[in-house]
């Protein structure tokens, strides 16, 4: 900051003392959430450390959790006193602002019935759609097209990459709650350095796939058995400018999604075999993380995680210690698997390929492929008109048989 006119005289040289960080500072924010953990700590709060924006107390049988993000806060538990309690002790710290019923967060649009919770993001996506002035764009419906490879140097240079960048940018925050889009995006978002003209082309239908289906979310149900499952797959040398091979996997808690992912691997693999292994030592890796978080939030796992692959040799490579000839190369990392497996914590098995929900988050597939894979993952409109409705309501009645009929073959 700069002195204000006529408070130094000519020729000397004056600072400014700084007595708490201001708005802004690049040390601001920490200060910020030091301030709040610590006044958290006082109420009896215990942050956890496998989120550390996650605090919980848990006296007397009354539960509750604060989920932070920045200066915003979700509050929940299991006690409408604890709750007001947790409130009266922070309004006497901070300047604070009740929102009431979670309804709307960081632009998530949260729905509750009794069934379930179902998370979506409509009104940001019509938001891109209007920036992108495609609202009166046709339809597609699915985000990307069956075998489509793009490269880095097909195709001519756009005139404003800056707008791709935008357009991308926006995506990558709306496959928060839309994991249909996450495998597109992720393939988009390589080429934000230069984009051509094919990948512009790609990311329109995404736009049109969205204009189709732009209130599409997640449903959590209410009633599904605390089970940790995970699938994980691999499209083996998928990108043709690296030959690096894609990870795909998503975590079920009971019949819902927690989590899911999509992501290029670190290095080339010299087998489908070896990329199916490292797919599995990710999703070994997440899996582990949220046992972690359950057992923050008081919730405990006891039975093994069922990892579900689709590739035979990947699973004996997994179970089978002395394979030495073909896993010598693999890092030592990636080997941890065999840790979890050994430990009882993972407990591996092997699905059919057309049955692999993780498929959808390694390739675009065909339309029927497409709409099958998200029926199982759990994906509703509840902003689907009246016909659209009880089509949606079928299929969620369906989901629950899909998924058990999944896991039993």
């Amino acid at each position: 900051m700069s002195l204000p006119p006529g408070f130094g005289r000519k020729g000397e040289t004056r600072v400014c003392k700084l007595h708490k960080s201001l708005y802004g500072l690049k040390q601001a924010s920490r200060q910020w959430f030091i301030k709040l953990s610590c006044a958290l700590s006082k109420a009896g709060y215990q942050q956890s450390k496998a989120d550390y924006s996650l605090f919980v107390r848990n006296h007397d049988g009354k539960f509750t959790a604060l989920l932070v993000y920045v200066d915003d806060i979700i509050l929940a538990g299991n006690n409408i006193q604890a709750i007001e309690d947790i409130k009266s002790f922070l309004t006497k710290q901070f300047k604070l602002k009740d929102l009431g019923q979670l309804k709307y967060f960081l632009g998530i649009e949260i729905a509750r019935s009794s069934k379930g919770i179902t998370l979506s993001q409509r009104k940001y996506a019509l938001e891109i759609l209007e920036d992108a002035s495609y609202l009166g764009a046709k339809i597609a419906t699915s985000p990307m097209e069956q075998n489509l490879s793009l490269r880095k140097d097909e195709g001519q240079c756009i005139t404003d990459p800056s707008s791709y960048r935008r357009l991308i940018g926006r995506l990558i925050y709306l496959t928060i709650t839309r994991h249909d889009l996450v495998y597109a995006v992720h393939i988009l978002s390589q080429f934000m350095e230069k984009p051509r003209t094919p990948h512009l082309e790609a990311a329109h239908r995404v736009l049109r796939y969205i204009k189709h289906t732009p209130g599409q979310g997640i449903f959590l149900s209410a009633r599904s058995p605390i089970q940790l499952n995970a699938f994980c797959d691999a499209d083996w040398a998928r990108c043709r400018d690296t030959r690096r091979s894609t990870t795909g996997y998503c975590v079920f808690l009971g019949e819902s999604l927690i989590s899911w992912k999509s992501k290029k691997q670190n290095t080339v693999s010299r087998s489908s075999a070896e990329a199916e292994y490292r797919s599995m030592a990710a999703s070994c890796c997440e899996v582990t993380w949220l046992k972690y978080v359950l057992q923050d939030l008081g919730i405990k796992h006891k039975h093994p995680v069922k990892l579900y692959c689709d590739n035979q040799a990947a699973l004996h490579i997994a179970s089978n210690p002395v394979f030495h000839e073909r896993t010598k190369h693999i890092e030592i990392d990636c080997h941890l698997v065999r840790e979890r497996i050994q430990s009882g914590m993972i407990r591996t098995s092997h699905i059919s390929t057309m049955k692999q929900p993780a498929d959808i988050f390694t390739k675009p597939l065909s339309l029927h492929q497409f709409t099958t894979l998200l029926h199982k993952l759990g994906i509703i409109n509840i902003h689907s008109n009246l016909r659209g409705n009880v089509k949606e309501q079928t299929c969620q009645k369906n989901i629950a048989h899909d998924f058990n009929t999944c896991l039993d073959s």
